[in-house]
């Protein structure tokens, strides 16, 4: 795949991050893409599910699964706009997916994709990086905003 793939998918895992902050939700999104055509998105929806395992990246993968009537998304590549957790790492393994591609770098968990991957996934980031970030920050700009006059 080319830098402009991608840039589209990123860019529609992003829509998908959209989607999620207009929910009230931490806005991450998540695209699963197969031979470059679109088989499953997912974004945030912990709050409205009252469901900690609710992340984009693991909808995504649920909704990929259902539609290719298949656990095993071998071929497949994710996009995603943050770098995944722990147990959404854990569910690209086990879905056998081949290729992970995140915007920006999670620092909340600093986990080292590397040795969990080893040679299983191909792992490239950056993508949309600037987008994704302030995507993020204004999210919480906004939510400490709110949570600081709800408190006067």
């Amino acid at each position: 795949m080319t830098i402009l793939n991608d840039i589209k998918w990123m860019k529609q895992a992003l829509k998908q991050a959209k989607n999620a902050e207009k929910i009230g939700e931490v806005p991450v999104g998540a695209v699963i893409v197969y031979q470059n055509e679109l088989v499953a998105c997912g974004y945030n929806k912990q709050q409205k599910k009252a469901l900690s395992i609710s992340h984009a990246e693991i909808i995504a993968i649920i909704n990929a699964s259902k539609k290719r009537k298949s656990s095993n998304l071998s071929g497949c590549v994710m996009y995603v706009t943050l770098e995944p957790c722990l147990m959404c790492i854990g569910a690209l393994i086990n879905s056998r997916i081949k290729k992970l591609v995140y915007a920006a770098k999670n620092y909340f968990y600093e986990i080292p994709l590397d040795s969990f991957f080893s040679c299983e996934i191909n792992i490239k980031s950056g993508i949309l990086k600037e987008e994704s970030i302030d995507l993020l920050e204004n999210f919480f700009r906004n939510l400490r905003r709110i949570n600081y006059y709800e408190s006067k």
